[in-house]
């Protein structure tokens, strides 16, 4: 990629019709997917993974600035490329499906199946109120209650990878039902810049009135009811673009963790044509 080099990592049959995989952030990796969304190659499906520059192991040449949205897809478009496919069976995670939506609505002739899972806020406002929800919900007693069984103090002196791990799940307890599945989650790092240069890009951003543009193209929107990005986002986005719908009971954002099993139930036969 002109500027980066992307970290790139298959699973499943070489051979077999890719599905690619967006991870949210922006600025983190595709780590944090792994190991469950793994579980789509099961299908003999071939699932194609990158970190999205500036993120994970993509790293920057150079000199070169961190990018804004619009390089982000002008990325995934080099993907499709370098894949040799007309179209891209397309599953985006949180801001991964943002990054999907605005694929989409560039290029929709190059997407045979979208499926966002949890996805980011179509506009801005909705982000804001997203971040007010998340606040709330790290002051939750649930959380307090993990904080207080991890002991942490205990755990830095005795076991520091450990204490690491835990520090992490305390971090993402907030976007949880129940905060005690973040242990469960692979932890990652944010790159704070390549995060502020993908939302400074966007800026007061609205894609809800494009959305009914992507009506002929097959789609699944999946969502956790006690996610903090409100379930009415997910609702609204799907209305626009003709999606099938499904949410989640007792689920955040991280379906995947969470609700694997209704979640799959949903991606599999969807991703096959279904």
């Amino acid at each position: 990629m002109p500027g980066a080099t992307l970290r790139i990592v298959e699973v499943g049959p070489p051979d077999a019709e890719p599905v690619v995989l967006l991870h949210g952030g922006p600025g983190a990796s595709l780590d944090y997917l792994r190991p469950q969304m793994d579980r789509l190659a099961d299908g003999g499906r071939r699932l194609v993974y990158y970190d999205q520059r500036g993120g994970g192991q993509s790293a920057l040449a150079p000199g070169t600035p961190y990018a804004g949205a619009a390089t982000h897809v002008d990325d995934l478009e080099r993907v499709r490329a370098d894949l040799g496919v007309p179209s891209l069976r397309l599953v985006g995670y949180s801001w991964g499906a943002l990054l999907a939506l605005l694929y989409a609505l560039d290029r929709p002739a190059a997407i045979a199946r979208l499926a966002l899972l949890a996805p980011a806020p179509a506009d801005a406002a909705t982000r804001g109120t997203a971040q007010e929800n998340l606040r709330r919900a790290n002051a939750r007693p649930e959380v307090a209650a993990l904080r207080a069984s991890l002991d942490l103090p205990s755990l830095a002196s005795t076991d520091p990878a450990r204490a690491r791990r835990a520090r992490f799940a305390l971090a993402v307890a907030g976007y949880f039902a129940d905060p005690r599945r973040a242990l469960e989650l692979t932890p990652f790092l944010v790159q704070g810049r390549a995060e502020e240069a993908v939302w400074r890009s966007l800026g007061d951003y609205d894609l809800r009135p494009r959305l009914p543009s992507l009506q002929g193209v097959p789609s699944l929107v999946v969502h956790g009811r006690e996610d903090p990005i409100p379930v009415e986002n997910a609702a609204a986005i799907a209305a626009a673009i003709g999606a099938r719908r499904v949410e989640l009971d007792h689920c955040g954002h991280v379906p995947y963790v969470e609700s694997p099993e209704p979640l799959f139930a949903a991606l599999d036969p969807f991703l096959d044509g279904a």
